[in-house]
């Protein structure tokens, strides 16, 4: 015979349990042009963490204090999903796109975590850009929103008052402004740039004039 209390306690137990969360990792920039450094760092970090899924987060407009020329956001949209399209744990978020104006960090994942409670943001930034964390935006509100996830670089410091989570990937001296140069002086970036995100630079003849 099934003691009913028993059986009640059980089921309460069962429906008490907390969801499981979805992990997700965010890594954002302009992308002007995606190169294969971009998907190693998202793979890495995605494998070592055990995370769900990688979206790429292309910028409207950075808010640096050098600004950033790019190419109109259609080409970078299109070469971001060019560039990820066969790896079903990458995925495009486009909302700052959308949004336009300048694209500060906290007020996207403000928007993103509201409109996704159920899932934990993992932002990616390059070691690079650690020292820089104490500038950005509602820094301390946004440290409260997301885990900022850290790439270890060579000759940069691998420590910071913030709660980070540091990550080795292999080093990889591939910068956009430097294959933007290459493709203007005619020199090649195979295996530079991903296959379907070259074939859409030539297509649409990207970077020659720049």
């Amino acid at each position: 015979m099934i003691n009913v209390q028993s059986q009640t306690n059980v089921l309460t137990e069962v429906e008490s349990l907390p969801e499981e969360r979805i992990r997700v990792g965010i890594i954002g920039g302009t992308f002007n042009p995606p190169h294969i450094g971009h998907l190693v760092i998202a793979d890495q970090v995605c494998q070592q963490l055990g995370l769900d899924k990688v979206y790429f987060m292309p910028d409207a407009n950075p808010p640096h204090i050098d600004k950033k020329e790019a190419i109109a956001a259609e080409h970078r949209v299109a070469m971001v999903e060019k560039a990820i399209e066969d790896n079903p744990l990458f995925g495009l978020e486009s909302c700052e796109i959308q949004r336009g104006g300048i694209s500060y960090t906290f007020d996207t994942m403000l928007e993103l975590t509201k409109a996704h409670p159920e899932i934990d943001y993992y932002f990616i930034i390059g070691g690079d850009m650690v020292d820089y964390l104490p500038k950005w935006y509602r820094i301390d509100e946004l440290i409260q929103m997301v885990q900022f996830v850290a790439v270890k670089r060579p000759n940069y410091a691998d420590s910071s008052p913030y709660p980070l989570i540091w990550v080795d990937v292999p080093a990889m001296e591939i910068s956009s402004t430097g294959l933007r140069k290459k493709i203007k002086n005619g020199c090649s970036v195979q295996y530079l740039i991903p296959d379907k995100t070259l074939a859409y630079i030539k297509e649409k003849e990207l970077y020659k004039n720049d």
